[in-house]
């Protein structure tokens, strides 16, 4: 998946994203204001998340409950100051539950990171357009 979007057709995107991946462990790179969190909070809404949706910017993760009882948990590392916080926060056994992992900031964690995680990465365009590329 290579395209460009704007929030008009930010539902499609999610739409395209979460049935072209084959692992629930997201993994979302771009410059702060890209639209992380907007994307993340799309993808959220079309899995059947039933909670508010927020980053998780000072308690690095939330726990969300979704229609069909199942979790999703939201990362956001960008003020960890050192990969240990996420190895206190018991971040392997969240990668190991089978269920989404969405992670912003995975830079600041890379040596943690799941095999397999699907890399994201978002980059503003001119016009309001953003361009979104999975690896």
């Amino acid at each position: 998946m290579n395209k460009n979007y704007s929030l008009e057709n930010l539902t499609e995107v999610a739409s395209e994203l979460i049935s072209s991946v084959g692992n629930k462990n997201l993994l979302f790179y771009g410059q702060m204001g890209v639209g992380k969190t907007t994307l993340i909070k799309e993808i959220c809404n079309q899995i059947g998340v039933l909670d508010p949706i927020s980053s998780p910017t000072f308690s690095l993760v939330n726990e969300y409950q979704t229609s069909k009882n199942k979790k999703v948990f939201h990362f956001d590392f960008y003020r960890i100051e050192a990969e240990e916080e996420a190895l206190d926060l018991g971040i392997e056994e969240y990668f190991d539950t089978g269920d989404w992992c969405l992670i912003e900031w995975p830079e600041n964690i890379e040596n943690l990171l799941p095999l397999g995680a699907v890399q994201i990465h978002l980059t503003i365009l001119e016009d309001e357009q953003r361009n979104i590329q999975l690896k």
